[in-house]
């Protein structure tokens, strides 16, 4: 464990040492003090030891600078600090953390289950054959909700296919332009519908399908695609760009293309 998580005066020497270096050559005393939640007179104490271990350099009044040595003791503590986070959160805390998800049968509090994604939801079979699994923590009767803890192994999950369909802005024919038809047969090919713009959501309605959404469709079809379903975006022409955007920051693969007009 790092040496910094041992005591407190070897965590203010870090924090110090950090300081300096973020700060170096000028050093104000004052602000180290009010960043670390000491007095100025103990940074003071701080520097003169750390000067005289040969970890600071003094240059002149309030100059500073960190040496050589004092670099490999931070890389050393941060490096410990970073291996003691990383146990904390992926052994730690994937252990016990709980989720909620839902029961695909009835389920006791203590029971393994096996865990899968469908229809963007965590579902929860009773057993422990699957590739990932948990253990109950809470009574659950059949489609209920349950609680989940002691994950394991990882969920086998596809990313889910995106259509962006573009939809003219009302200037050059709006919702009117759009084939309803066509536009309700891509609707019932897929899981999850949403729209970007006034026009997109009219084409829609026209098309009687009533959209999951109306604001950050890039956003809910990357998360929605992510959990393994098919989504349609019905986007009008200003708003796509946004649109891919967003899948694009989540590395989404996606189609775009026009229905060919009414």
């Amino acid at each position: 464990m790092s040496d910094a998580l041992q005591d407190k005066r070897t965590a203010t020497r870090f924090r110090i040492l950090v300081e300096i270096a973020d700060r170096q050559p000028a050093v104000s005393q004052g602000e180290i003090a009010s960043e670390v939640g000491v007095t100025s007179q103990a940074v003071s104490e701080y520097i003169r030891e750390l000067v005289d271990e040969g970890f600071v350099d003094k240059e002149g009044r309030s100059r500073y600078r960190v040496t050589k040595e004092g670099v490999d003791w931070l890389f050393r503590e941060a490096k410990s600090l970073r291996r003691y986070a990383e146990h904390v959160t992926e052994d730690v805390l994937e252990s016990v953390q709980e989720d909620a998800a839902v029961a695909t049968d009835d389920v006791e509090r203590g029971d393994a289950v096996s865990l899968s994604i469908r229809s963007g939801l965590l579902h929860a079979t009773p057993g422990d054959e699957g590739p990932a699994t948990g253990v109950a923590t809470t009574d659950a009767e059949a489609g209920t909700d349950v609680g989940v803890t002691g994950f394991e192994g990882v969920i086998e999950m596809d990313t889910g296919e995106v259509t962006v369909v573009q939809v003219p802005a009302v200037r050059t024919g709006g919702s009117r332009a759009v084939d309803a038809d066509a536009l309700s047969e891509l609707c019932g090919d897929a899981d999850v519908v949403v729209a970007a713009g006034v026009e997109a959501t009219v084409a829609l309605r026209s098309a009687e399908a009533e959209p999951a959404v109306t604001v950050a469709a890039g956003e809910v079809a990357a998360a929605a695609a992510a959990r393994g379903q098919s989504v349609l975006v019905v986007a009008t022409m200003d708003a796509v760009g946004r649109v891919t955007d967003a899948l694009r920051d989540e590395d989404i693969s996606h189609e775009v293309r026009e229905l060919d007009a009414r």
